[in-house]
This record gives structure tokens, sequence and C-alpha cells, in this order.
């Protein structure tokens, strides 16, 4: 016997009753999805190039991270981190065997914010200093020290009364970072490439300049990879990489992409950060779950036998040549699955009419830029419908 079909009127008008308003909502009731795909309520096909804000990094509803939850499920579904876990152990064991050699330590928690948090908690441990530098255009999350820490748009006055203790830079102006690294400046964090902000990238030098700063003054360098990470940028880490100047930070903060859609962030940390962490430091009831650990596992062993890291430098080239051949694109910001399309215009409304065609895109607190975060899966195919369907917007 088959579930009768809820309206999509009658699933809006229940969100709207029981729910807090605190996102407009596109015009989507979302079922079910697959790969780069998410099918409506009503039947419709939409093309995500958003992926739930970067999350389904592996695409939706991937059969090998599914497996992975499900198995998990029928065995445990959690117990805290008082006890040791298969799953946790597995899962730790692969995400610092793909980061830099540096980084040793894992620490589990459960979202982009909450490692943030906790990464600035283990600065301040290290040096027994106070101030965090962070910079213009960086978002770091929502709760009170992450909120604390951003300075782009409203969103540091919606956190009022903010936490003490953080100083603003000027994100690519390493000038302005040494006016403000003085002996009480705990850690500097930043966004590697800006993504809320508009995409923004800083040159190579940047990043360098920055470590070599750290290193002279022993200021703690956190890379908040949120979104850069787990293979977004067609690295497994902006850290280490080429665009950064082959720069490795003390702490990298994880979330998003990390579980393909299950709720997890994480710290990756050095050394000599670990060192200072002891028993009750920090703690979390529900970051390192044996579901969301399952997740982790499954999520990066699909990345590497899915060769997911080469198509995103491949497709992203493919997706950079085709659209150089629409002139309205003023310029393509980022790195390989975290772009940024500059108009001339505002973007919101180039994002509308995608939308009405079954695409689903970004914008960004830079009003003319349009913002793509879709799957490592993403395929040439699907980049081409999407430029089709943009030349025809712009028409």
């Amino acid at each position: 016997m088959s579930t009768p079909q809820i309206l999509f009127s009658d699933i809006v008008a229940s969100e709207d009753q029981f729910q807090l308003a605190t996102y407009k909502k596109m015009p989507i009731v979302a079922e079910r999805g697959e790969g780069v795909w998410i099918y409506s309520s009503d039947g419709e096909k939409y093309l995500d190039l958003y992926g739930g804000h970067a999350v389904a990094g592996t695409g939706h509803c991937h059969p090998h991270v599914i497996a992975a939850i499900r198995e998990q499920s029928e065995r445990l579904l959690f117990y805290s981190n008082l006890v040791y876990s298969e799953a946790r152990a597995k899962a730790a064991a692969k995400l610092i065997s793909i980061a830099p050699p540096s980084l040793t330590k894992a620490f589990f928690c459960n979202s982009g914010t909450e490692a943030n948090e906790n990464a600035m908690r283990m600065a301040r441990m290290k040096t027994s200093r106070e101030n965090i530098i962070t910079f213009s255009g960086g978002f770091h999350g929502r709760t009170a020290d992450s909120i604390s820490a951003t300075f782009l748009g409203k969103y540091r006055e919606i956190g009022r009364p903010n936490v003490p203790g953080h100083l603003q830079a000027e994100f690519g102006d390493n000038e302005s970072v040494r006016a403000l690294a003085d002996e009480t400046v705990a850690a500097i964090m930043l966004e590697p490439i800006q993504s809320m902000a508009g995409v923004r990238l800083a040159p190579p030098q940047f990043y360098k300049e920055l470590r070599e700063l750290c290193d002279e003054r022993d200021i703690v360098l956190i890379y908040d990879e949120v979104q850069t990470g787990v293979g977004r940028t067609g690295e497994w880490f902006f850290a280490g990489s080429e665009a950064g100047a082959y720069v490795v930070p003390d702490i990298i903060t994880l979330a998003k992409a990390l579980g393909s859609g299950i709720p997890v962030g994480a710290c990756l940390v050095n050394e000599s950060i670990a060192v200072r962490i002891k028993e009750n430091d920090l703690g979390t009831t529900f970051g390192g779950g044996m579901i969301a650990m399952a997740a982790v596992s499954a999520t990066l062993e699909v990345i590497e036998n899915d060769d997911m890291l080469k198509n995103v430098k491949t497709v992203e080239a493919y997706l950079r040549k085709q659209l150089k051949e629409v002139s309205q694109v003023i310029s393509v910001r980022g790195k390989g699955f975290l772009l940024g399309l500059e108009f001339s215009e505002k973007a919101k409304v180039v994002h509308e009419q995608l939308l009405e065609r079954k695409i689903i895109t970004g914008t960004s607190s830079d009003v003319n830029v349009l913002r793509l975060l879709p799957a490592l899966c993403l395929e040439q195919l699907a980049v081409d419908l999407f430029v089709e369907q943009l030349k025809e917007v712009l028409v």
C-alpha cells in the first residue's frame, strides 16, 4: 500500500506554521537526490550546483555512503567518547592519513562553528593569550565566539554582545595583520578562500607571509577549511596546496562535506597543539558518534575510489573554458568546485532565473557574484547544461 503524497502547498504551510522563519527558502520541496540531481515532491528534476551549501561533496545519496550508514545503524547508533569505537578509530586514522604530515591528531565535533570554537580555544590554551585575528569578509559560524570572529556584513551585529578578544585585519593585506599581531594575539584564523564574501582568494605570498609571521611571533595559524576542505579545491585541503604557497597551518577546521550530509565537524592539529590538551579541556556529547564516523570514513573512501579530486580539476578547467564564451561573466573566482561567477549586474536575478530553469546555484554577500559549490562528481554534460541555460538567461 503506497503512502499518499502530501501536497507541496501543505508542506510549505506546515513549515511556515511550526518552524522559525530563519531562511528565505527556494520554492522546492526536496524529496530525494542522486548524484548532482535533486528531485522535488512534484516530480521536477533540478541540477544542484549548490550542494546544500557545499555539504553534498560526494553527491546526493552515494551508494557507498548509504551502505556504510545503514550497516553502522544496525550495529550501534551511538555511544559517547567515554568508550572506544572501531568506527571512530577508523575515521580518525583515515582523516589523518590524508592530512598534511605535520597534522597528527583529530578532534571530532558536530559542525563547522563548533570546530572553529574549539580551534580558538586550543590556540588560547597553547599560548596563554586571548586575542584572535580574523579578516574582513570572513565567516566562521553563528555560535558566540565564531560569530564574534566573523567580520562579514551583519553577522557580527546579530551576535551581540560579542565575545571580547577579536581583532579585524584586511584579507590579503599582511601589513594590516602585522599591525595587530602583538604579544596578546593567540591565533590568526582565516578562510583561505572566503566563500560567502564572494569567493575571494588571496595571492600565494599572502599565506606564506602569514605562516612566517606566526612562526616569528609564536602565534597559532588556523585555516577554517569548513568549505575548502575534503576535496573541494581539487586537493584534499587548501593547506599544503600550490595555491596557498604550500603553507600548512597549526590547525585545520572541517565540516560541511566531511560526512556527505551527516552532521560532523573536526579539528586537525599538530603536535605542538596536541601536547597541550589534557582530559576535560575539550568535550562534546555527540561529536565522534558512530553514525557520523561511518559517514566520514565512507566519504573519504568514495572521494578516493571514484577519483573525485582528479574530476574536480578536469571539470573545473572545462567549466572555465566554457564560461569564456559567456561575455557577461566578468571573471571566475576561486578554485576547484568553490567558484564565484562575477557579473556586472546583480547575481540574484541570474540565480532566480536559473532556478526557474531547474538549476540551483548560490548567491553571496557580493551582490554581483553567483556561487557554485557542486558535488565533486559533477560531469561535463551537466556543465554543458548549466552554461547553455546561463547563456539563455543572460540574453
